[in-house]
């Protein structure tokens, strides 16, 4: 595994018991700004940090969930915030399993969002390669780069997700702003099982799933349950994938219940 990397983080507000969110892949602590301050009202100090790759947290090579989970331990100790309840979506829920088994000590309470612990087909491809295929140079403003992304996203939201990622340097020049080499390269890894056979974390745990999202299955239950035998499930019926948007009250309720 590769040596942590000092990550970037964002204070969403609160004072309190420390609770940290992990974003998803293509995404940052930015994404979770007002699901934040409402987590934090009850009087929670909630805290999101950049993953790497991501944001404007250091980049790497290594984008194993070891090395996720390395990292955000490693902010956990820098910051004396430990332990916490860690929350985490997609991409970082699975970082935030990943943690639970190798530090358990770390975690008082385990919140995962729309992930289940098993590999997922290859369902960002699509995205990557039109990341990929945009010619930076040519780009000569966010809606020139959306109108070159409509061929092959043509969904309007994920257009937006995905230009968020794009910024400029200090001379102007468009650019992405997420380690899209790296992200590439280590898809295989993000997109498989975090946890191996016979792993368990015994601390209070829940799973939020998106009612109209196909991420967590019926018949994940079982393996979800084999890893985190004392975990719960809260469906929100009106949510896709992402509920800290899509059903913001009720994933709120969810995370703090």
């Amino acid at each position: 595994m590769s040596l942590p990397l000092t990550l970037a983080v964002r204070e969403l507000g609160g004072a309190g018991a420390p609770l940290v969110v992990l974003h998803g892949l293509l995404g940052s602590a930015r994404n979770w700004l007002s699901a934040g301050v409402a987590l934090a009202a009850p009087g929670r100090r909630v805290l999101a940090p950049d993953l790497r790759n991501h944001g404007v947290s250091p980049w790497g090579d290594d984008c194993s969930y070891a090395a996720l989970a390395g990292d955000v331990v490693a902010c956990l100790e820098r910051l004396a915030l430990g332990p916490v309840h860690l929350v985490g979506h997609s991409m970082g829920g699975k970082a935030a399993m990943r943690l639970a088994m190798d530090r358990p000590d770390l975690v008082t309470r385990l919140t995962i969002v729309d992930i289940a612990p098993r590999a997922y087909a290859d369902r960002v491809r699509v995205e990557f390669a039109a990341m990929n295929a945009l010619d930076l140079a040519a780009v000569t403003s966010r809606k020139d780069a959306e109108a070159r992304l409509t061929a092959q996203v043509p969904e309007w939201g994920m257009r937006q997700f995905i230009l968020t990622n794009l910024g400029q340097d200090a001379e102007g020049r468009w650019r992405w702003t997420v380690n899209r080499a790296a992200l590439t390269a280590g898809l295989p890894a993000i997109l498989g099982n975090p946890l191996v056979p016979g792993e368990v974390f015994a601390g209070p745990t829940r799973f939020i799933r998106g009612g109209k999202s196909d991420y967590i299955r019926d018949e994940d239950v079982a393996t979800i349950r084999a890893h985190f035998p004392v975990a719960d499930l809260v469906t929100l019926p009106e949510s896709g994938h992402n509920p800290h948007f899509d059903a913001r009250t009720g994933f709120v309720e969810a995370v703090t219940a």
